[in-house]
C-alpha cells in the first residue's frame, strides 16, 4: 500500500476518514458557501477574487478549478500546513479523538517516499540556514553581508532572530556542502535552492551574493529563502520557488515568532515583505507578519484570525497597495474581527519609515494611528472627489453607501449613516432608506454571480475525445461495472498519458475487491498528479443514473479518435516513403490506410 499505509493501517487511516467532515475542517481556513450538493469558496492556494474552490461533503473531496489543487483531508492538511502525511494524520486523529497507538512512531514516521522527501528537504534547509547564518556572522567570508546590514542599521539581536545569513559570491559553495553531506541534490534543485546546468547537467548555487532571509513554516522549519541583492544584480529579491515544502500562499513571514506576542495581544500587523517584518521586530512591534507580497491568501487569512481580534493592515500607500489592503480587509473580516488600516506616507514603506523616522514614531503615527476599515476608505474614497461641487457630494455619499452594504453590524452602519448625515445635512431616514435599496441591488448581484461563477481554469475547450475519456474516467471511479465494460473495450487505450494511468490503477483497484468510493480510491494514489486528476473528475457534474447509451458513445469517440490517430500517422509515414522514393512501402502504407478507414467506417456505421 502507499501514501501512509506504510505508517499507519488501513482502518485506522478508514476510521479518520469517516470520523472528519471535510466541510468542518478546511471551513476552519477557508469561508465556505453552500452551492447546490458542494461548498465553494476562494482558493487558500492561490489569489483569486472569483471562488473556483469546490468541496464535495458527499465525497469527502475538494477540488480547484482554477489552480488545479485537490485532495482529501489528508491532503489538505498537508498542503496548507506543510505536513507530511504522518503529521497530517496525527493532527486530524487528535482533532477526531483517535488514538493511533503504535501505528506511528519516530523510526517509522518517514518511511514514505513523499514524506521521506520533505523530510529530506527540510533537513537540507536547516542545514543551509545555518551554514548562510555562519557565512554572515562568523566566517570571514561574510564581511560584505554584515557591512549592507550595518549600513542598513539592523541590529545582531535581529539577525539572530531571524537566522538571517549570507550567500557568497560563488557558483558552487552550497552545492560542494551538500555533496558533502549526501544531501540529495535533485531534493534541493526541485526546492529552489541549487539549479542544473543545461549543457553538462552539473548543479550551481542560485543564491550568490545575496542577505538570505530564511522563510519558516508556521511551526518554524525552513521551507525556503528570499536573497536581497548586494550589487545591481536582478532580480534585486530572489525566492525560491513553490516545492513541496513551500506553498507561498499558506505562509506568513515571521509567523512562528510573532505568534505568541499575537496571542498576548490579541492583535497583528500584516505588512508586504520579510525586510519590513524584521524592522518592525526591531522597533518592537514583534507582533508584525508579512503576506510575501499583497496577494493575502485565504490560508493566510485564516491563520491570522484565528488568533487575532483586531489586525491591522499596513502595506505600501501607492494605488497597488491600497487595493490590496482593502482585498486584504475583505478576507479578514467576519466573526467579529476588527479591522484596521495603517497608512503610510506617501513613497516610503515600514522599513524606509523606521529608518527615517525611528521606531516610537511608526509605533505612534502609523500603528497607533490606524483607522476602521470604514473610516479609511470614507477619507480614500473623499480624495477622489470635490466635494465643494454637488454633483460629486452627491457621488461621494453614494460611494459611502455603496461600502456600507457590506457592513452587518447594524451600530456601525447607524454610527458612519450618522456621520454622513451631519456633514452633509442629509436626515438619517433618508440615508436609511437609500442604504437598504442599494442593499438590495448587492444582494440580488452577489447571488446572480454566485450562480453563474465559473468552475473552470480556463477557456479552452476540450475536443470530444478527451470529454469522452474524462467522463468515462469519471464514471468508473464511481462504477465497477462501467469499470469492467471499459476495460473489456479499451483497456489502456487511453488518449493522455495520465488518463491511461489512471485508468491502470482503477482496474488494479477493483482487482483488488475495493468498493467504488473516490475517497478511498484516491487515499492510495502517491502521485499528486493524479490526485489532483481524480478530485477533478470526482466533482464533474453528473447524474447518479448510469447512461448504457452515453458510454457506448464515449467509448465510441475514444475508440474513433484513436484509429483516425492511427490513419493520419500512417499517412505521414505514406508522403516521407513517396518522398524518399521508396514507393513499394509507401503502396503499403496506402493499403493499410485503406483498411484502416474501412475499420473506421464500420465503427461509425455500428453506432449510428
Amino acid at each position: 500500500m502507499v501514501h501512509g499505509y506504510l505508517q499507519l493501517q488501513d482502518q485506522v487511516i478508514e476510521e479518520i476518514r469517516k470520523s472528519l467532515d471535510i466541510v468542518d475542517v478546511i471551513g476552519n481556513y477557508v469561508q465556505l458557501k453552500k452551492q447546490g450538493k458542494n461548498y465553494i469558496g476562494l482558493c487558500p492556494f492561490h489569489s483569486e477574487r472569483t471562488p473556483s474552490f469546490s468541496v464535495s461533503p458527499d465525497k469527502q473531496l475538494y477540488h480547484c478549478f482554477g489552480c488545479g489543487a485537490g485532495g482529501n483531508l489528508f491532503t489538505f492538511m498537508m498542503e496548507i500546513e506543510g505536513m507530511t502525511f504522518t503529521e497530517a494524520a496525527q493532527s486530524l486523529a487528535d482533532r477526531a479523538h483517535i488514538d493511533l497507538g503504535p501505528s506511528v512512531s519516530k523510526k517509522n514516521a518517514f518511511r514514505n517516499p513523499n514524506d521521506q522527501k520533505k523530510k529530506q528537504t527540510i533537513e537540507g534547509l536547516e542545514l543551509l540556514t545555518k551554514f548562510y547564518h555562519y557565512l554572515l556572522t562568523t566566517a570571514k567570508y561574510g564581511a560584505p553581508g554584515m557591512r549592507y546590514l550595518e549600513e542598513r542599521e539592523f541590529n545582531q539581536e535581529m539577525i539572530e532572530r531571524f537566522r538571517i545569513g549570507y550567500a557568497v559570491d560563488r557558483w558552487d559553495t552550497v552545492t560542494h556542502l551538500l555533496q558533502k553531506r549526501n544531501m540529495n541534490l535533485q531534493y534541493m534543485a526541485d526546492a529552489g535552492i541549487i539549479a542544473q546546468r543545461g549543457f553538462d547537467n552539473k548543479y550551481f548555487d542560485r543564491f550568490r551574493n545575496r542577505i538570505i532571509f530564511p522563510i519558516f513554516n508556521m511551526r518554524g522549519q525552513p521551507v525556503a529563502f528570499g536573497g536581497r541583492t548586494l550589487g545591481d544584480a536582478k532580480p534585486k529579491y530572489l525566492n525560491s520557488p513553490e516545492s513541496d515544502v513551500f506553498h507561498k500562499g499558506s505562509i506568513l513571514y515571521g509567523f512562528h515568532l510573532a505568534r505568541p506576542e499575537i496571542r498576548k495581544r490579541s492583535q497583528a500587523v500584516l505588512l508586504e515583505g520579510y525586510v519590513d517584518v524584521v524592522r518592525a521586530h526591531q522597533a518592537g512591534v514583534t507582533c508584525s507578519v508579512a503576506s510575501m507580497g499583497t496577494s493575502l491568501t485565504e490560508a493566510q487569512a485564516a491563520a491570522l484570525k484565528r488568533i487575532a481580534d483586531t489586525i491591522i493592515i499596513c502595506y505600501d500607500s501607492d494605488t497597488a497597495g491600497i487595493e490590496a489592503s482593502f482585498r486584504a480587509a475583505e478576507m479578514l473580516q467576519g466573526d467579529g474581527k476588527v479591522i484596521k488600516i495603517a497608512k503610510m506616507p506617501e513613497g516610503l514603506d515600514p522599513d524606509d519609515y523606521i529608518r527615517k523616522f525611528g521606531g516610537e514614531r511608526f509605533k505612534s503615527d502609523v500603528i497607533g494611528a490606524s483607522q476602521t476599515l470604514m473610516t479609511f476608505k470614507m477619507n480614500y474614497l473623499r480624495r477622489k472627489r470635490n466635494l465643494s461641487d454637488e454633483g460629486d457630494r452627491l457621488l461621494y455619499i453614494e460611494d459611502v453607501l455603496r461600502e456600507l452594504t457590506a457592513q452587518r453590524r447594524a451600530v456601525e452602519r447607524d454610527h458612519y449613516l450618522r456621520l454622513l448625515s451631519e456633514e452633509f445635512s442629509i436626515s438619517m431616514d433618508s440615508l436609511r432608506k437609500q442604504l437598504q435599496q442599494m442593499t438590495v441591488k448587492v444582494q440580488r448581484r452577489d447571488k446572480k454571480r454566485m450562480r453563474v461563477a465559473p468552475l473552470v481554469s480556463s477557456n479552452r475547450i476540450p475536443p470530444a475525445y478527451e470529454m469522452a475519456e474524462r467522463r468515462l474516467l469519471a464514471r468508473m471511479m464511481r462504477s465497477r461495472e462501467v469499470s469492467d465494460r471499459v476495460r473489456d473495450s479499451l483497456g489502456g487505450s487511453f488518449t493522455s498519458e495520465i488518463h491511461q494511468a489512471l485508468a491502470a490503477y482503477l482496474y488494479a483497484y477493483y482487482e483488488q475487491e475495493n468498493p467504488p468510493d473516490e475517497g478511498l480510491f484516491l487515499q492510495k494514489l502517491d502521485d499528486p498528479a493524479l490526485q489532483r486528476k481524480v478530485t477533478e473528475l470526482s466533482l464533474m457534474p453528473m447524474s447518479d443514473q448510469v447512461d448504457e447509451q452515453e458510454i457506448g458513445d464515449c467509448i465510441n469517440q475514444v475508440i474513433k479518435h484513436a484509429k483516425a490517430s492511427l490513419i493520419a500517422e500512417k499517412e505521414r509515414q505514406r508522403k516521407e516513403a513517396e518522398q524518399g522514393g521508396n514507393y513499394e512501402q509507401a503502396a503499403r502504407l496506402l493499403s493499410e490506410i485503406i483498411d484502416a478507414k474501412k475499420r473506421l467506417s464500420q465503427v461509425q456505421t455500428e453506432h449510428d
